[in-house]
């Protein structure tokens, strides 16, 4: 039985494979969801989404 990486690899070389990938690629062009990436990265990076602190 093929490994996870094997079934992974095995979807994305398929017709749904491709186009999920290019669906993700779409998604991540735009502008609006790069912020919205870029905030939740900025919460987990202040440890868990909490507020930064003022001096």
């Amino acid at each position: 039985m093929a490994g996870l990486f094997g079934k992974v690899a095995k979807f994305a070389s398929s017709p749904a494979g491709q186009r999920a990938i290019a669906k993700a690629r779409e998604a991540a062009s735009d502008p609006k969801n790069r912020a919205k990436i870029n905030d939740l990265v900025s919460k987990v990076q202040r440890k868990g989404g909490q507020p930064p602190r003022t001096p």
